[in-house]
């Protein structure tokens, strides 16, 4: 019995000439034939198509294609939007001695049609914005060609000065104002002067109004078009407080746009995705331009001091010093004269000139205050006097020494628990969470990982000549780990597996580890064995199910992300084949 195939042969070149694209298909729902428009439209090879069955082609319309070879019901104008193209389709059964034997569709690229009518409705949409803008503005809008003809006058131009728009359309500038309806023309000034020109005028009837003409120039650099603005010469009283409120709404709005930019520069800055991230950000984005204290709360590594430095560049002080200050790593017999200086001979070692201390440093910039909670409670009062007094005195001396300084604090510790312990003191903690911000940690916002981990990567790549990058599943498995290091391991871990990953594609077997462990979380049981053999074990399982689900090592290698080369050493390894 002759197959589909046979049929279609003797008949390609005729299917070929066909403008519109043809697919037949058999039975089974496999690709028999696939003619050349076909293949022109969605940009294939017609011999890699043929052969394959239509879900793996076309998985988002085989659910209707397949209802055609089962049911046999044809479909008549079907419009799909696939990501190729848009066609419109006509499907059809092939029947013989009353079998479906397969099935045929004939389809139509709408792509540039739908785009062309896109763009037609874009432009009467915009004509109709821009009539419904001219006719509703409260300015009186005169429009002039380059002949100083009038061609156009909106509603509010007649309410302003008096005159109808069917006195005055298709007549000529000079003829009405030698007619008296006005007494001058700033159309006819804008023509001889070629600028923008501003005066007052008085029309028929004993307006008297003041109107901006303003030339608009063609491609040549002549004056094709004049825009003559008009407004009533009594309301410039109403004006000159308009403009006092225009002038305040336009700097919050000029406020705003800074807000903005600045909001969009650190989020990008600081590879952030995560709603929870983009509200801490869009807060310090508010107070940067300030000098109020902050306080900035959460786990070790989640990015305090990225987020303090970021304040820093926003705000007005973004020239001056960035001064940081760790609490916790200086020595508790140094801290002191580290922060606040001393003066000659104020202890054994003391240089004999003295030390200005880390503070004095930050003078007109930033001091940030890492790891607050380590300070003891004798230096807390010293801070204090900082903040209140923006002064303080050096260790051994007895002179007042001002500064000024825009103070942030940062601590991993519970400050309000070590208040009631008496380990913090409560002014000095309200004095610096004037504006407190709290930065959750990683594992509460993980859609940021994979933004941090292609912002370090391109990073990485850029400074070592290199092309490193996370394959898929590698970045499933990152995102799926607590990090209790947070953003600091984070980046730990993207450094220590781009250095030591052999193949430009970092795969599942750089991953360190602990990963491993902390994601299967007892999907695979060692049955009592080493953490090495549990961990072989599940990485043969999941080789093996890849081979199964795959026809080839080449898909297996991309669906796991590894390279063909390793995973083959790994199917030898373990004896899958």
């Amino acid at each position: 019995m002759a197959t589909l195939s046979d049929i279609t042969e003797p008949f390609a070149s005729i299917l070929n000439a066909s403008h519109n694209g043809i697919m037949i298909l058999d039975r089974e729902g496999f690709i028999v034939f696939y003619n050349q428009t076909a293949a022109r439209i969605f940009g294939e090879d017609r011999e890699a198509i043929v052969g394959r069955h239509f879900s793996e082609v076309r998985p988002e319309a085989w659910p209707d294609l397949q209802s055609v070879l089962t049911q046999g019901q044809s479909q008549v104008g079907f419009k799909l939007s696939l990501p190729q193209a848009t066609i419109i389709v006509n499907r059809s059964p092939i029947i013989v001695e009353d079998s479906i034997v397969g099935a045929i569709s004939v389809f139509q690229d709408i792509s540039e049609y739908e785009a062309i009518i896109s763009k037609l409705k874009g432009y009467q949409t915009l004509h109709r914005e821009l009539e419904a803008t001219f006719e509703s503005s409260q300015d009186g809008l005169y429009l002039a060609d380059g002949e100083a003809k009038t061609i156009r006058v909106n509603v509010a131009y007649e309410r302003i000065t008096g005159l109808s728009r069917e006195s005055l359309l298709g007549r000529n500038m000079k003829t009405l104002v030698e007619e008296g309806v006005f007494d001058d023309s700033v159309t006819l000034e804008v023509l001889q002067k070629g600028r923008q020109v501003t005066m007052l005028q008085h029309v028929k009837g004993g307006k008297q109004v003041m109107v901006t003409g303003t030339p608009i120039f063609n491609e040549a650099g002549k004056i094709e078009l004049i825009v003559t603005n008009v407004r009533d010469i009594t309301e410039l009283n109403h004006l000159r407080a308009e403009l006092e409120d225009s002038r305040r709404l336009s700097s919050r709005y000029y406020q705003s746009i800074l807000e903005r930019e600045e909001l969009d520069r650190t989020l990008k800055d600081m590879a952030v995705k995560s709603k929870v991230m983009h509200q801490v950000v869009n807060r310090a984005v508010k107070v940067a331009g300030s000098d109020v204290s902050l306080l900035l709360c959460g786990e070790s590594g989640t990015g305090k001091s990225m987020l303090a430095r970021a304040i820093h560049k926003m705000g007005p002080r973004r020239e001056r010093p960035f001064v940081k200050i760790n609490c916790g790593t200086i020595p508790e017999s140094l801290i002191e004269s580290e922060l606040f200086g001393y003066e000659k001979g104020a202890f054994t070692g003391a240089r004999l000139d003295g030390k200005a201390g880390l503070i004095e440093a930050g003078h007109t910039g930033t001091l940030f205050l890492d790891e607050i909670g380590e300070l003891k409670l004798d230096l807390q009062v010293k801070l204090l006097e900082v903040i209140e007094e923006k002064s303080f005195t050096r260790v051994g001396g007895t002179k007042t020494i001002a500064v000024d300084v825009r103070i942030i604090a940062a601590t991993n510790r519970n400050l309000k628990e070590m208040m009631k312990q008496g380990l913090f003191r409560e002014d000095l903690y309200y004095r610096l969470g004037v504006v407190p911000i709290d930065i959750p940690p990683l594992r509460e916002r993980r859609e940021d990982i994979p933004a941090l981990a292609l912002k370090f990567l391109e990073g990485f790549n850029q400074k070592n000549r290199r092309l490193k990058r996370l394959s898929p599943v590698v970045l499933n498995r990152m995102m799926e780990y607590a990090y209790p290091g947070n953003v600091r391991q984070l980046f730990n871990l993207l450094e220590q597996m781009a250095f030591m990953s052999e193949e430009d594609i970092i795969g599942l077997e750089d991953l360190p580890l602990e990963f491993a462990s902390s994601v299967v979380g007892g999907l695979y049981d060692s049955g009592g064995s080493s953490l090495k053999c549990a961990v072989e074990g599940l990485e043969a399982r999941i080789i093996g199910d890849a081979l199964k689900r795959h026809e080839t090592e080449a898909s297996v290698a991309q669906s796991l992300g590894i390279h063909p080369t390793t995973l083959w050493r790994k199917i030898v390894k373990y004896r899958l084949r």
